[in-house]
């Protein structure tokens, strides 16, 4: 069964990607659907109830990113009841529009990485770059985002309630002190912000 779903919800990503690059997307249109998205994303420091952790920066996300997200989200690939639910309601083009509004002006490397990243990071770089902006607009930018998140993803990718066949595999091999590590390297980078309604 989780085979089935995670080979569902990697074709919704797959086909959800090239559409975003033929599908005009309405960032005004977004600003209007995501009057229900501010409720958590749009509010600095606002934490998850249960478990409790800060809800993820969207503001300079990658639009493809967040769209491939909201699939996973509706093919059960991730977990989290309210994400869940949401996103069946939202039709593709929806999901792009909010997408392209949240985004805002998207994050970029400044070349130059806080500090110094942690062995771990070895292999997240090939995806999500030297200071954490992802490489890909299909990947997700790190720099920035709350560090208890960045960490409550990799457990949740280690425990398997996030499929991603990469993040499965390269979680699985962490340790509770190395996921510490990388989300304390990656949220002090220089990058994602809460969004606002502008």
């Amino acid at each position: 069964m989780a085979f089935i779903r995670a080979v569902v919800v990697l074709s919704l990503t797959i086909l959800a990607l090239p559409v975003m690059a033929q599908v005009q997307g309405d960032a005004e249109r977004g600003r209007k659907l995501a009057y229900t998205c501010h409720g958590c994303h749009g509010i600095e420091n606002y934490k998850n109830a249960y478990p409790n952790y800060s809800v993820p920066k969207l503001g300079g996300q990658h639009a493809d990113y967040m769209v491939a997200a909201l699939n996973e989200y509706e093919g059960k690939a991730r977990w989290h009841p309210t994400m869940q639910g949401l996103s069946t309601t939202l039709a593709l083009q929806d999901k792009i529009d909010i997408a392209l509004f949240m985004q805002g002006e998207a994050a970029e490397s400044t070349g130059s990485p806080v500090g110094t990243a942690p062995p771990q990071a070895a292999t997240c770089v090939a995806c999500h770059g030297q200071d954490g902006i992802g490489i890909l607009p299909e990947y997700p930018t790190l720099a920035g985002q709350h560090a208890d998140y960045l960490e409550q993803a990799l457990k949740d990718y280690r425990k398997g309630r996030r499929q991603n066949a990469i993040m499965n595999g390269f979680a699985g091999a962490l340790t509770d002190a190395d996921i510490k590590a990388l989300a304390a390297y990656y949220s002090s980078q220089k990058g994602l912000y809460t969004p606002t309604k502008r």
